[in-house]
């Protein structure tokens, strides 16, 4: 059966030089890196030799890596680290209601014990207002963490202007580069950021490590774990060579040409939104029509249920994604589809594509030849219809959900 991969979003393959680079440490540098003998040297200088090339690859210094289990981690030390290291200045933090969950729950969850959260809307295309960011700043607030780019919908947020309203307010900011590094230029002076994370898994690297960016003169302290004093005292335990071994080469590959890499994958994204939006009826591009992800698409499709038309495009070997793998499994509709506007019934209809190196147009013809059937017998089995689903409205759910509809 031909195999499709539509779903770099939620995690990539792993590219064959970082595979070998991590083999190579598997097989031939096994010691600790804390140790002071020959063995434990030759680990620590690996180590850092991936932090000068993450750093590299983000405009950082070396010191202000720090290497964590993933962008998950990052994010909760990231915020934590901030809130409790500056509650004596202040105790309000800002995020916006699209976070990835590793921020957004991280900030509900610190709202319960004792600080102040303000969650800020989005416009319809998941883009948050840098003058609603400017007008949530109080004299007690000591956070902003808002994602760079979207991984459900793929809106990219102007995160260097935001930066410069942080830093005139003197408020420490927190952006979520983990869809964005590798397939945008990711600078961290140019995007004025105090605090960035990134991921393996989600550049051709391994899963099970990231890196947080903290950078110089921030005031920050470890507050999730407590341990030895690896990574300069500020994430306890020994760490996982390989993997970072493999994120530093994975890194480094990521910014080499990524120009042209980007415009590759624009060409293919650009084809598949118009071939989806014009071989379908009902069905809409959800987030940003232009500030978008070079590499991702995504869509609502009206009277058809996500997980159903997963399943089914996986039986005819096309991966995709519905929402976030976060929250595979959830019967909840996306918390971002809700807050860019869509009802319930349109946001369990999402669909994303997210495109890598190997995809080429060929294949979003095949997905768009074996979509049609889907739909059609998705919809003829739906309990909802055009008809009964607005039956007392002169309108369709795309024109409920969006400024413009294409229909009428």
């Amino acid at each position: 059966m031909r195999r499709i991969y539509f779903d770099h979003g939620v995690t990539t393959p792993v590219h064959p030089l970082v595979a070998e680079e991590m083999y190579r440490c598997l097989k031939d540098n096994f010691g600790n890196p804390s140790s002071l003998h020959h063995f434990g040297n030759r680990a620590r200088k690996a180590v850092e030799e991936a932090r000068e090339k993450v750093a590299a690859a983000i405009g950082a210094n070396p010191p202000e890596i720090v290497f964590t289990s993933g962008g998950t981690e990052a994010n909760n030390m990231a915020i934590h680290g901030i809130a409790y290291t500056n509650q004596h200045r202040g105790n309000h933090i800002i995020t916006t209601a699209v976070e990835h969950h590793s921020v957004i729950n991280t900030v509900k969850a610190l709202g319960k014990q004792g600080f102040t959260v303000t969650i800020l809307p989005v416009d319809s295309y998941g883009m948050v207002r840098p003058e609603d960011v400017a007008r949530a700043i109080t004299d007690r607030t000591i956070l902003i963490s808002i994602i760079h780019a979207n991984n459900e919908i793929g809106t990219v947020n102007p995160v260097a202007e935001i930066g410069r309203i942080a830093r005139e307010k003197g408020v420490y900011f927190h952006t979520d580069a983990c869809q964005s590094f590798g397939r945008l230029r990711v600078n961290v002076e140019e995007l004025n950021v105090d605090l960035l994370t990134i991921s393996g898994h989600k550049i051709h690297g391994p899963k099970g490590v990231g890196a947080l960016y903290l950078r110089k003169g921030v005031r920050w302290r470890q507050t999730l774990f407590h341990g030895g004093a690896q990574e300069r005292l500020r994430r306890a335990g020994t760490e996982n060579v390989p993997g970072i071994v493999g994120l530093g080469k994975a890194a480094e590959l990521a910014v080499s040409d990524l120009e042209a890499r980007a415009a590759q994958l624009a060409r293919v994204r650009d084809y598949a939104i118009k071939r989806i939006l014009g071989s379908f009826k009902h069905v809409r591009l959800t987030g940003h029509p232009t500030a978008r992800l070079p590499n991702h698409a995504s869509f609502c499709f009206d009277f058809v249920e996500g997980e159903s038309m997963l399943l089914s495009l996986d039986l005819k070997g096309i991966a995709t994604s519905s929402g976030s793998a976060c929250t595979s499994g959830s019967l909840e509709p996306s918390h971002v589809l809700l807050a860019i506007g869509l009802p319930p019934e349109v946001a369990h209809g999402s669909l994303c594509l997210t495109f890598g190196p190997e995809n080429t147009e060929a294949d979003v013809d095949y997905f768009v030849e074996v979509m049609g059937p889907i739909l059609e017998r998705l919809r003829a089995i739906s309990p909802l219809d055009e008809e009964t689903a607005y039956a007392d409205r002169n309108e369709c759910l795309s024109c409920r959900a969006a400024d413009i509809c294409r229909h009428h």
